[in-house]
């Protein structure tokens, strides 16, 4: 077993920025409750507005538009619900449609019943099947309500990156609503919410470097707006109350920030790491298998199959190597289980696959030495039948 690690799971969670940890020290010092009135109160509530407008830039959106909450699961929660207003009026959501391989905060459909939510099937490259989108909703019982249309941006298994201008443009014909998980998205690609044509982002804070238990939900506007999910003192304009948490929320916001800068730059380097990891891998594993490798994927991702070798005990094996990556989606209390999206994708669930993701510290050594790894247990696979 090796002595050093190398963290090759940047999806399930980044490293937390010196920025945002500052931010969050600096945060923990101020007293003041933010819906108070006085001088303490109102310094946190300028920390939280200022933050708000950080999160806002991030996607190009109205920072009165930013809705902060626990995560993103308390965010697709929040969204995802049959109750909307527009203004006062009552607006009333039919179905939802969720792709098939959507985070399980949004396969679970919210707080629609398990009856109001149907599947949109993908490609064998995990790309959202247009066409029977379009079906779907044709045949949308328009006395039920409006259709709400849930597709993430980029997918956090394969990385694939969805036609969400092109679906929006179908769900706008239809009169529908567009929810984006945003998640995997923030910080890898140029984000804006108008251009994208969502009607609701989804985003988190630890997934582009801010601590654990904040995230956002970002609308396009502010006349149609879901009903609340937590109700009490009306916090957040009342869409979501509980006093607000300013410790991570500041935090959020200074990895917002960072996430911004020299997006183009920073990713075009991470790829070319990527790109580099996967040749060596295809080299010393010629029948390894790249899911999504021929369509549009974000830049620090690779999900692959060795054939003959189970997920769980690929992901043992380069663990005992020092080498920490993922089988698939870490949303299942550290289960390994079958992966969804591979199903989804028309793949023997079985077999399974694991998950190397990246970030901006990610260095060139740890890459040969991922590469080194994933020889030696491909090659274990070859001599024995098994990685471990």
């Amino acid at each position: 077993m090796s002595t050093s690690r190398i963290y090759m799971d940047w999806n399930a969670t980044a490293p937390l920025l010196a920025e945002a940890r500052d931010a969050c020290l600096s945060a923990l010092d101020l007293v003041g409750n933010p819906s108070s009135v006085h001088g303490e109160g109102r310094t946190v509530r300028t920390l939280i507005e200022n933050a708000r407008r950080d999160v806002a830039a991030l996607c190009s959106a109205k920072a009165a538009s930013v809705i902060f909450t626990s995560g993103a699961t308390e965010a697709a929660n929040m969204v995802l619900t049959p109750d909307f207003r527009m203004g006062r009026t009552p607006l009333k959501i039919g179905r939802l449609y969720a792709s098939a391989i959507e985070h399980p905060a949004v396969r679970e459909g919210g707080r629609f019943g398990r009856e109001a939510v149907s599947e949109i099937p993908v490609t064998a490259a995990g790309i959202v099947d247009l066409e029977a989108l379009r079906t779907l909703l044709a045949n949308h019982d328009r006395e039920s309500g409006l259709p709400m249309v849930a597709v993430m941006l980029v997918n956090n298994e394969t990385g694939v990156v969805q036609p969400i201008a092109e679906i929006a443009e179908i769900v706008r014909g239809h009169g529908g609503i567009l929810v984006v998980d945003a998640v995997q998205a923030a910080g890898r690609l140029p984000l804006s919410i108008e251009e994208l044509g969502a009607d609701f982002l989804i985003l988190s804070s630890h997934k582009i470097g801010g601590p654990k238990g904040a995230g956002a939900l970002v609308a396009r506007g502010e006349i149609m707006m879901p009903a609340p999910l937590i109700r009490g003192g009306g916090q957040e304009k009342g869409h979501r109350s509980g006093t607000e948490n300013a410790v991570a929320i500041a935090g959020f916001a200074a990895a917002a920030r960072k996430a911004a800068e020299s997006l183009t730059e920073r990713m075009r380097s991470i790829s070319s790491l990527r790109d580099r990891l996967e040749q060596d891998m295809r080299i010393s594993a010629p029948d390894v298998v790249i899911h999504g490798r021929d369509v549009s994927r974000v830049g620090n991702t690779i999900f692959f199959t060795l054939p003959g070798m189970k997920a769980e005990t690929g992901q043992i094996a380069f663990d005992l190597e020092g080498v920490a990556l993922s089988a698939g989606s870490a949303c299942s209390s550290g289960k390994v289980g079958q992966s969804h999206v591979l199903t989804a994708m028309g793949y023997d669930p079985r077999q399974g696959a694991l998950r190397i993701s990246i970030g901006p510290a990610t260095t060139e050594v740890e890459i040969e030495r991922c590469a080194t790894v994933f020889a030696k247990v491909a090659a274990r696979r070859r001599t024995t039948g098994q990685a471990a």
